[in-house]
């Protein structure tokens, strides 16, 4: 999916959605500019459907969706009889195969870990897998084919592991370089993301 000046798209929703928007240096950037833009009359006119437009647009570039992939999943969402949408979304969105490669740390952006997932380089329970959207249920081992490890790609992946916090929902054997989900990822188990998903879900709901 084409993004555009992930920059500029970053200083818009005032948020580091994307992965090289996330330094320190950045993210102060943003927080001065937010501060600055909130003493001027104008914030006061944002109306509800900017609010919940934003928010949307946060989440969808946050995993790299088109629209029409991100509304699908809220679609589901919407339409499920869980009593918690937000989270029934939350964890849509994170048990895809291109977001749990970044969870694990095999690839340092979302955008590189579609790219592996398309290439052929991931495993699920040892079988080459390229649908970077494939739902990744809990038990699956998820690995690096063998045939790509020593590519140079992963060539500083042990370095890269040694830096990576993993959600609580996932376990990693470091050996063996697999990771495997212990549960459904749930947004309470995070410690914090960059949007609101129940304002998301109003903004589809009108």
């Amino acid at each position: 999916m084409k993004i555009g000046p992930k920059y500029k798209i970053a200083r818009r929703l005032g948020a580091p959605v994307f992965e090289k928007t996330q330094t320190q240096k950045y993210t102060l950037s943003l927080a001065r500019k937010a501060n600055a833009r909130s003493t001027k009359k104008h914030m006061s006119q944002v109306t509800d459907y900017g609010i919940q437009m934003k928010e949307k647009q946060k989440a969808r570039y946050t995993y790299l969706l088109s629209e029409k992939q991100f509304s699908n999943y809220v679609k589901k969402a919407l339409d499920s009889q869980n009593k918690n949408k937000a989270d029934f979304l939350f964890s849509l969105l994170e048990t895809r195969l291109d977001s749990t490669i970044f969870r694990l740390g095999f690839a340092s952006t979302r955008s590189a870990a579609r790219q592996f997932v398309s290439h052929g380089h991931i495993t699920i329970d040892g079988r080459k897998m390229t649908i970077p959207s494939y739902s990744v249920k809990i038990g699956e081992k998820i690995g690096i084919r063998l045939g790509s490890q020593k590519k140079g790609l992963f060539k500083d992946l042990d370095e890269r592991l040694k830096t990576i916090t993993l959600p609580n929902w996932m376990k990693f054997d470091a050996e063996k370089k697999e990771g495997t989900f212990l549960s459904i990822p749930s947004l309470e188990k995070m410690p914090s993301v960059l949007y609101d998903l129940d304002i998301v879900l109003e903004f589809y709901s009108r």
